[in-house]
């Protein structure tokens, strides 16, 4: 049937109603469509966002899970027992404590534990570690101290397995040897031990080259702690590089102990977190309920706490 044949004796008032209702219905399917459309994106990013940061999924998580780790040794300077040193190792060992410390390479390739890229701090000399051989790095003074920077194998031989380690790997650039280096030397370790960096490509040689070697994600909030809004850093702050890692743990700065990444990756995925630095009692205390492991300088928690 010829549709305007019956509507021509309409009047003009229900031509509009018919106009008004055609127009609110194609309105109101078109608003649906645009929701559907927004939650079909939402949904899609929230999924990628999920697999971006899952970390793995391994019995070999729970090496770090319970402990506390003397931040780069049980170190004062007070005492003239500088950080980073065989001063400070041993007498963490002697304490009990597990022990957080740092890699990276001479520029004849010895693997030494040193925090700072630059020696300027510790060792009052201008240029970076990287920049001098071992033999030279042996002859400085740490911290004014008799004490110098050790070797990894020096402090494996002195520990022998006696406390669990925490390797963070000082990686630069692109360049992997630091990884490849530091496992050859602990290859010939018995200990128990972990590795942990803030370069994802850390993690993913690690994941490749070492699966079964326990693995952790350092991370902070870049932006807000050091002004560095690069979108490396804030990728690495939300912990958008794990689908590279694929992380056992995540070591999140206790300043940020809320961040939604870590939380959701603790909470969801069973994923063990541990807080670095706590510094007092206090901070123990208040950190406690968001990590599983601490990283800890500046005074001694009781055994048994973690």
């Amino acid at each position: 049937m010829d549709r305007t044949a019956e509507t021509k004796g309409a009047s003009p008032l229900d031509a509009a109603r018919g106009s008004w209702y055609n127009t609110g219905y194609q309105k109101e399917r078109d608003g649906s469509l645009k929701l559907k459309n927004e939650a079909g994106i939402a949904l899609g990013a929230s999924f990628v966002y999920l697999l971006a940061i899952m970390p793995g999924h391994r019995r070999v998580r729970n090496a770090v899970k319970g402990k506390f780790y003397a931040h780069r040794g049980l170190h004062d300077r007070k005492a003239g027992i500088p950080e980073n040193t065989m001063a400070a190792f041993r007498r963490a060992v002697e304490r009990g404590f597990g022990i957080e410390l740092d890699v990276q390479l001479t520029r004849d390739g010895e693997v030494v534990v040193f925090h700072d890229f630059d020696l300027k701090r510790i060792c009052s000399v201008e240029g970076e570690v990287s920049d001098f051989t071992y033999k030279e790095l042996r002859a400085l003074s740490v911290d004014g101290t008799s004490e110098h920077i050790p070797k990894l194998s020096e402090v494996l031989e002195m520990v022998n397995g006696r406390v669990p380690l925490l390797v963070e790997l000082k990686y630069k650039g692109m360049d992997s040897r630091i990884c490849e280096r530091t496992d050859a030397v602990m290859q010939r370790y018995r200990g128990d031990y972990a590795i942990e960096s803030f370069h994802p490509r850390a993690l993913w040689w690690y994941r490749r080259h070492r699966p079964e070697i326990c693995r952790g994600q350092l991370a902070m909030n870049f932006q807000r702690q050091e002004g560095n809004y690069h979108l490396a850093y804030l990728m690495v702050r939300h912990l958008l590089f794990n689908f590279l890692g694929r992380p056992d743990f995540i070591a999140y700065d206790i300043r940020d102990r809320q961040a939604v990444s870590k939380n959701i990756c603790r909470r969801i995925f069973g994923c063990p977190s541990a807080a670095w630095t706590v510094r007092s009692d206090r901070q123990l205390r208040e950190v406690k309920q968001y990590y599983d492991s601490f990283i800890f300088e500046g005074f001694l928690p009781a055994q048994g706490e973690a």
